[in-house]
């Protein structure tokens, strides 16, 4: 095994020191050579539930009732918040707050996804994050693209992952009477909310078959699991890397697509506390964040954590493989087009400032502002703290 496994490579909560990939020693990172021991249940299991849910796949097409597959669609979606809106962000990294409605709706998800409970998933997750691509991670990477994505299901765990398991504070978790309840009762609730219930609900309400429904359930179930597995795998993998370059995880719009906005790998390595494990947080590639704020809204969810735009630039400027976007206006990247075009409203001065703009781009703006002059300081000097928040690229030069 390798030695000096316990050395931490990863950050799990809004106060914890960062860890830089640049000080792990290299034979931390490198999986040790040990045989892997199947398990054959889980293997004929799996096998059976694809081929079973690819059967479920063609009936949507051939002979299942176009509200069984909406249904289906639907119970993916709850499922699939279920993981990321409960056991990820809100459970696993604390990154909100939630009251107990909110809580309760977000158990009977994540029991229908049928990841295991809640307990046992945020803590094989937090010690992913605390020791991420090392013998200690679940579902090392390091080990290649079909075990981080299900052959880490179809082995025994690594004796460094049950060790650092104990070692990981669950006591936060267990002080939810939800979820005590969830992992006393769950071999009862997991199959009546994941099996039962939607199989049972398209026969009763318009005359589903059982065939149909229960193989069209399964796909539900194992594209589920898959989006889930390629947030492991396919985003530990492949994208860009804007802000710390160092590590696996990466940007993947395809992974944020199918996994509710869990795709943004990098960011959410880097600030695993932020409630929308992006920086945008677009609804589009983020739907987990938008029901989030929908919860935040009507008051359910509280004290959203997120990460100020100046961390993000400070980490992105200093680890960042130089793929994130511009920053705003000046950045060096914004194009002459944008100072041209843009619409500038309720100006404190005659004068448009060209502080931290680069010199090939002072054209666009001088044709923007053609009656007016330019000037490289700022239309009303202020406070050092409010100058950088105006103009970051100068702000950024001076330090």
């Amino acid at each position: 095994m390798a030695p000096n496994i316990s050395f931490p490579t990863g950050v799990l909560h809004e106060t914890d020191d960062e860890i830089s990939a640049l000080n792990t020693p290299a034979e931390v990172s490198k999986p040790d050579d040990r045989k892997l021991k199947l398990v054959w249940r889980n293997i004929i299991l799996f096998a059976y539930l694809h081929l079973a849910a690819l059967y479920g796949l063609w009936l949507m097409f051939t002979s299942a009732k176009l509200a069984t597959s909406v249904y289906a669609i639907l119970l993916y979606q709850l499922g699939g918040f279920g993981i990321t809106g409960g056991a990820h962000r809100l459970w696993a990294h604390r990154s909100y707050k939630a009251k107990w409605p909110l809580r309760l709706i977000l158990t009977f998800c994540n029991t229908l996804a049928f990841e295991d409970s809640v307990i046992d998933w945020a803590r094989d997750h937090r010690v992913h994050h605390k020791f991420s691509e090392t013998d200690a991670d679940p579902h090392n990477a390091k080990r290649g693209f079909f075990f981080s994505h299900v052959g880490w299901l179809l082995c025994r765990k690594h004796p460094q992952v049950k060790e650092k398991g104990k070692q990981i504070d669950l006591s936060d978790l267990w002080a939810d009477p939800i979820l005590r309840f969830q992992k006393k009762y769950y071999n009862i609730l997991m199959p009546l909310i994941s099996f039962v219930m939607p199989t049972v609900v398209p026969m009763y309400f318009w005359n589903e078959t059982f065939g149909n429904a229960f193989c069209v359930n399964l796909f539900r179930y194992a594209l589920t699991l898959n989006a889930t597995w390629l947030v492991n795998s396919a985003a530990h993998m492949w994208g860009d890397k804007p802000y710390d370059r160092f590590i696996n995880p990466a940007e993947n719009l395809v992974v944020a697509v199918l996994a509710l906005g869990e795709g943004w790998h990098n960011y959410h390595h880097t600030f695993p506390w932020d409630y929308k494990t992006s920086e945008l947080g677009k609804y589009s590639v983020n739907f987990s964040a938008a029901l989030i704020d929908f919860f935040a809204k009507i008051g359910w969810a509280y004290e959203l954590k997120t990460v100020s735009e100046e961390m993000i630039k400070k980490r992105v400027l200093r680890t960042g493989d130089g793929s994130h976007e511009i920053w705003g206006w000046g950045d060096k990247d914004q194009s002459p087009e944008d100072y041209q075009d843009a619409i500038i409203t309720h100006r404190k001065s005659a004068r448009a400032c060209t502080m931290g703009i680069p010199e090939p781009h002072r054209a666009g703006l001088r044709s923007a502002f053609p009656n007016q002059p330019l000037t490289d300081k700022p239309a009303v000097p202020r406070t050092a703290t409010e100058v950088s928040r105006q103009h970051p690229r100068a702000a950024s030069s001076r330090t």
